[in-house]
């Protein structure tokens, strides 16, 4: 999952994710608009587990292709949905 990941909201309570990314690196990474860094998170399997002050909050993905299928949960309760596309250079 190395790389920078281009975010599409599906649908649920998401607002716009317009300029959205996440920069993936081993078993970290951290989700940007432009140069911002706005929530850092910890890969482990198919989950980014974000970490304080957005803990609870977790995104599942599921592998599709070249994309992943992208779940936003809070403690366990969907509330959106989202894909994940690889940035292009």
């Amino acid at each position: 999952m190395d790389g920078s990941w281009r975010v599409k909201r599906l649908g649920g309570a998401l607002p716009p994710l317009y300029g959205i990314r996440k920069e993936i690196s081993g078993s970290a990474g951290v989700t940007k608009l432009g140069p911002l860094s706005l929530a850092p998170f910890d890969v482990v399997d198919h989950a980014l587990h974000y970490r304080p002050p957005f803990s609870g909050f977790v995104d599942v993905l599921e592998p599709r292709g070249e994309s992943f299928r992208g779940r936003a949960t809070f403690r366990g309760r969907e509330f959106g949905t989202f894909e994940l596309r690889r940035a292009r250079a």
